[in-house]
C-alpha cells in the first residue's frame, strides 16, 4: 500500500509539473509586454545619481535594485584564412514593478525578465544571422550574480574570471550558429559620463551607470551551418544600468563604439528627439593609447548621416554611413557598415526592432591616415523606443 500511495504521489506530482511547465510559457508571453512598456520611472527601482562609486568585481554583477540592465558584447574575428566576420551577444535583465507581477507565487514568481541577442555577420560570406531568447530568474533557467559577472540563459553565458587575468568567456549557439570565446582585456576599463553617471536628457532621472572594456584581444571558436572557425579579434564589452525611462521628446539613440588601429577607441551617442535633433545630454568618451580618458560634450564632437538604407522587412530608414568630426582632438573619421542589412527584429524577447552592425572607420588624425573598426547601433527608427 505505501508502495502504491507512493507510486500514486509521484505521478501526481509529475502530473502538477506538467501542467506548470505548460503554464509559465503562456505567463511569460502574457507579461513580457507589460514588463517591457514605457511607463513613468516606478518609485520601486532606484536611480543613477551623481556621486556613484564602482567598486569591482562587484559591479561587474547584477544590480537589482535598478530596473534595466545590460551585459553588451560587441566584436570583429578573423579566421586563419582571412574570413571576416562581427558577432554581437547582449544579455539584459528588466526589473518587473511589484505591482506589476501577477504570476505564481514563490519561486514562479516573475520579478526579473532577462534577454539575450546573438547576432553574426559573415562580412566575407555577405549575411546577417541573429537569434533570441528570453525567460526568467528562478530554477536555473536564467540569472546573474550580483558579487561578479556571470549572466545566463540557459546556455549562454557571459561570465568573467576574478583572478588577476579578469578574461571574459561567452558562448552562445542555434540551431545554425555557435560562439565560444575568451575575451582578454588589454586596456583598464574606462567609466563614462561625469561624476559617476551617463546623463541621458534633461531630467535628473535621465541617467545610468555605464562603464566599458573598450580593447578585448578576442580568440576561440565561431560555427556556421557546421562549418567551424579557429577565430581571433577584438571586442568591446558595455555594461550599463539605471531606471530611467526616454525623455518625452525623445525617440532612440546612435551609439558608436570605434577602435583605431593606434588604440584609440571612442564611444559616442546621440539621443534623438522627434524633431530629429540631438539631445543636449549626448556625449562620449575618448581613450587614448595610454588609457587615458577624455569625457565628450555633445558640442565637442559632430555626426553627418552621409547615406541611408531602408529595410525591407521594418519598412523604416536607418542613416548608412556617417561622417564623425571632432575638432579638439584633430579627428576626423568615416564610418561605413560592413553590411547594409544588419537589422534585429526581436519579435520574441525585446519586441524591438534595430540596427546593430560591423563596420569599417578610415579618417585622418592629426592629419595622418588613420583606420579601424567599430559597431553602431541604431534604435527608434521603426517606432519610438519604449524602454
Amino acid at each position: 500500500m505505501i508502495h502504491l500511495q507512493l507510486a500514486d504521489e509521484t505521478r501526481q506530482r509529475v502530473t502538477d509539473w506538467g501542467r506548470i511547465l505548460m503554464v509559465v510559457p503562456v505567463l511569460l508571453s502574457l507579461t513580457l509586454p507589460t514588463a517591457l512598456a514605457a511607463s513613468p520611472a516606478s518609485t520601486s527601482f532606484q536611480p543613477a545619481t551623481a556621486g556613484y562609486q564602482y567598486t569591482f568585481p562587484r559591479d561587474h554583477g547584477s544590480h537589482s535594485t535598478y530596473r534595466t540592465e545590460w551585459w553588451y558584447y560587441t566584436g570583429h574575428l578573423r579566421s586563419k584564412n582571412g574570413r571576416a566576420f562581427g558577432f554581437e551577444l547582449t544579455f539584459f535583465r528588466r526589473g518587473v514593478p511589484p505591482d506589476k507581477i501577477k504570476t505564481l507565487p514563490s519561486k514562479w514568481s516573475i520579478s526579473h525578465l532577462y534577454l539575450a541577442h546573438f547576432a553574426v555577420t559573415d562580412i566575407t560570406g555577405k549575411r546577417f544571422h541573429f537569434s533570441e531568447k528570453f525567460s526568467r530568474e528562478g530554477l536555473g533557467k536564467a540569472g546573474a550574480d550580483e558579487s561578479r559577472l556571470r549572466v545566463w540563459i540557459d546556455d549562454w553565458r557571459a561570465e568573467a574570471a576574478t583572478d588577476s587575468t579578469g578574461s571574459h568567456t561567452v558562448v552562445a549557439h542555434d540551431e545554425t550558429h555557435s560562439l565560444a570565446l575568451t575575451l582578454q582585456p588589454t586596456k583598464p576599463l574606462v567609466t563614462h559620463g561625469a561624476a559617476g553617471i551617463s546623463r541621458k536628457g534633461k531630467d535628473i532621472s535621465q541617467a545610468s551607470h555605464y562603464y566599458s572594456f573598450t580593447r578585448l584581444a578576442t580568440t576561440g571558436s565561431l560555427t556556421i551551418d557546421g562549418e567551424q572557425f579557429e577565430v581571433t579579434g577584438l571586442t568591446w564589452m558595455d555594461h550599463e544600468f539605471g531606471s530611467a525611462e526616454l525623455g518625452t521628446d525623445q525617440v532612440g539613440w546612435d551609439w558608436f563604439s570605434i577602435q583605431l588601429e593606434d588604440d584609440t577607441e571612442l564611444m559616442l551617442y546621440r539621443m534623438r528627439r522627434k524633431d530629429g535633433s540631438s539631445d543636449l545630454a549626448s556625449s562620449g568618451t575618448a581613450v587614448s593609447p595610454d588609457g587615458r580618458t577624455r569625457h565628450l560634450e555633445v558640442t565637442d564632437f559632430q555626426i553627418e548621416s552621409t547615406a541611408t538604407w531602408a529595410s525591407p522587412e521594418s519598412k523604416a530608414t536607418y542613416p548608412s554611413r556617417w561622417r564623425l568630426t571632432f575638432p579638439s582632438l584633430g579627428l576626423v573619421l568615416d564610418v561605413t557598415p560592413l553590411l547594409a542589412d544588419q537589422e534585429l527584429r526581436t519579435s520574441r524577447s525585446t519586441k524591438v526592432s534595430y540596427w546593430e552592425g560591423a563596420v569599417a572607420v578610415t579618417g585622418t588624425k592629426q592629419g595622418k591616415p588613420v583606420k579601424g573598426q567599430g559597431y553602431v547601433e541604431l534604435t527608434g527608427y521603426v517606432e519610438r523606443l519604449k524602454l
